[in-house]
């Protein structure tokens, strides 16, 4: 019996060392993850700012209270389509700008589309209404919150646009072209497994003011908003 026993004590540890294992090596993917998606919105944004009259208005950047970038998300359609990747959000905070929280984005759209295509997305969230929606578990664009696509370059237009009353503004880069985009009926919904396994808490908190002070946020993760503090000021 105590052999019994034994044994059985040998195999629940072996089950929990694997399990051990198993949970930091996930945490461990996860943490990689994280940390392309940072750097992949830095870099698709930069790319975007740095396009001499064609990129976002500053005034704009100036003005948001949220910025979100989803690179690379794949749109696949044949009459019936469907948009699905992955992004960052960061919001502004007093002397920059938050710890990147990980959303998904999804939704579909209709048309005579044939193949794949990959579009890159960024969103300026101006005001108290949108930011809140990024707080609940599931936001659709163009719902709660109104969404129009944003001016781009010198067509900066003065405040009396419609457009700029907008809760949200939308742009999309896709073969080299970037231009204001409405994204209606897209959803984005956090992305908990990565924002846990990176800050051990889920989106709507780490977009709360200084959740995560800079000094806190892991270094793998600093490069996104530290590119949105190069390209806009209050």
């Amino acid at each position: 019996m105590s052999l019994l026993r034994a044994s059985f004590a040998l195999i629940l540890v072996g089950l929990l060392l694997s399990t051990a294992v198993l949970t930091a090596a996930q945490k461990d993917s996860r943490t990689k993850d994280a940390a392309r998606h940072a750097s992949d919105a830095a870099k698709t944004f930069t790319e975007i700012m740095n396009v001499k009259d064609k990129a976002i208005p500053k005034e704009l950047l100036d003005t948001a209270e949220a910025i979100a970038v989803f690179p690379d998300v794949l749109k696949a359609a044949f009459f019936l389509g469907g948009r699905g990747g992955q992004g960052v959000i960061s919001r502004r905070v007093k002397g920059g700008w938050s710890a990147p929280a990980f959303f998904n984005l999804s939704g579909v759209s209709f048309g005579p589309q044939i193949g794949a295509q990959k579009t890159d997305y960024i969103l300026l969230i101006m005001n108290e209404s949108g930011l809140n929606g990024l707080l609940k578990d599931k936001f659709e664009l163009g719902g709660e919150a109104s969404i129009a696509a944003g001016p781009i370059g010198r067509e900066a237009a003065a405040s009396t646009n419609p457009r700029l009353d907008a809760g949200i503004l939308s742009y999309s880069r896709s073969k080299g072209v970037f231009l204001g985009a409405a994204l209606k009926g897209a959803v984005i919904s956090p992305d908990n497994d990565l924002n846990e396994a990176v800050y051990g808490t889920k989106a709507g908190e780490v977009l709360k003011e200084q959740a995560v002070p800079f000094a806190q946020m892991p270094p793998s993760v600093r490069i996104f908003p530290r590119t949105l503090v190069r390209y806009s000021i209050r």
